[in-house]
């Protein structure tokens, strides 16, 4: 029975549609009038929470710009001397240099240039340089960009050897029509675990990898939010499988799955998880031994010195589940059913009961077997705020930070 789900917008704008490349999704926006578009998605086998995923994707894009898009009026203006070795300035350089592809791309879209682009001063604060810009070849959008630290040589800075030489950053989800479409296709893409066959993957990993050979991975930063964090991930563990690390700031990373984090209840909670990892695990070591593989092999072993750092807040549903991830390992290893959650967390239920039917499926992005998670308990006025990037560089945040090593 196919799902449908109705979403409104206000824009201003003609009306424009789109068919998703998949048979199985069709994605329509059509104007009604002048102010107001409606939308469907209409799809017979996603799971809900790829219908939510897109959903909040797209609801917490929608927000008058031209305050938040500007440096002066928006952003880390206290940062008038950067401490390379605070955590807080670092997450908050980062974040900007995010925000500053976001800019790039609205700039392009909106034909801004010259003295009218607003993007500029969201690096040029720092003393970044745009190097690069990555552009995608279905829509021509701009979806991240590669900065180079250039700090005056009149500046004195004990803490300088902690800065990086460049900066690979990535954009979320942008909601205007120039850049909507294949966005939200993207979007689909990672629910399905497929970012990593998409053109735009490809070119991120590949931009990553070019850096790498040229000045070496201790030397770079990776940066993204949401749909860009995942752009982030894939290029940092693609990397890290390789043996190179690279260290990597991930803000509200999405990690695609029923909101379990979101029950009040702990026992219930705790209870639905172990549940999860013990069926999970029976269902791996069956696969594991239908394929004839080892038992004690464990993909994880080999990129777990690569510690990303996440930021999430407790009221995004988009990454929130993060949360409940590492500490549910934790707990497991305290009951001592650690090894059944090392077996459990390496993959997804649903990729498993794929395997079990014979269809392909792919590795899980958002799987990773270490990070330092930082949690953003700052109450929330409603989810964009949640899910905004904006929120990284506030001085006053109820902030709580643990090392999950695997």
């Amino acid at each position: 029975m196919p799902i449908v789900v109705c979403l409104l917008f206000a824009r201003k704008d003609s009306s424009f549609a789109l068919l998703s490349e998949h048979s199985f999704t069709r994605v329509r926006f059509e104007c009604q009038n002048l102010s107001l578009y409606s939308g469907y998605l209409l799809c017979s086998d996603l799971s809900f929470s790829c219908f939510i995923f897109i959903f909040l994707q797209l609801m917490c894009m929608f927000v008058m710009a031209s305050e938040r898009e500007c440096f002066d009026l928006s952003g880390p203006l206290h940062l008038n001397c950067v401490d390379w070795a605070n955590a807080y300035h670092r997450k908050s350089v980062a974040a900007s240099l995010v925000q500053g592809v976001y800019i790039l791309e609205k700039d392009r879209q909106e034909g801004r240039e010259g003295t009218n682009a607003l993007a500029l001063p969201w690096w040029s604060f720092f003393h970044f340089q745009l190097l690069h810009t990555l552009v995608d070849d279905v829509d021509s959008s701009i979806f991240g960009a590669i900065y180079e630290f250039k700090p005056p040589s009149s500046m004195c800075n004990d803490t300088l050897h902690r800065s990086p030489r460049y900066i690979i950053a990535f954009r979320g989800t942008i909601t205007k029509e120039d850049s909507v479409f294949r966005d939200i296709e993207l979007d689909i893409h990672l629910v399905r675990n497929g970012l990593h066959q998409t053109s735009r993957g490809e070119i991120a990993i590949q931009a990553v990898r070019n850096m790498v050979s040229s000045v070496g991975g201790s030397n770079i930063w990776l940066a993204g939010h949401s749909l860009g964090s995942a752009m982030a991930m894939l290029a940092g563990k693609t990397m890290a499988k390789a043996g190179i690390f690279i260290e990597s700031f991930l803000f509200n990373p999405p990690y695609v799955s029923a909101p379990i984090e979101r029950i009040k209840d702990k026992k219930l909670k705790h209870g639905l998880r172990f549940a999860g990892s013990v069926v999970t695990a029976g269902l791996a070591i069956a696969m594991k031994a239908k394929q004839k593989k080892s038992l004690s092999s464990d993909p994880f072993v080999a990129f777990s010195a690569w510690i990303p750092c996440l930021f999430v807040n407790l009221s995004d549903h988009i990454c929130s589940e993060y949360i409940g991830y590492f500490e549910h390992r934790r707990k497991m290893e305290e009951i001592g059913a650690g090894s059944i959650e090392k077996l459990a967390t390496q993959t997804s239920l649903g990729c498993l009961l794929m395997g079990a039917l014979g269809k392909e499926s792919n590795e899980p992005l958002h799987l990773i077997p270490s990070a330092s998670l930082t949690i953003n308990g700052t109450p929330s006025r409603d989810f964009r705020e949640a899910h905004g990037i904006h929120q990284w560089w506030k001085p006053d945040l109820r902030l709580e930070s643990k090392l999950y090593q695997y």
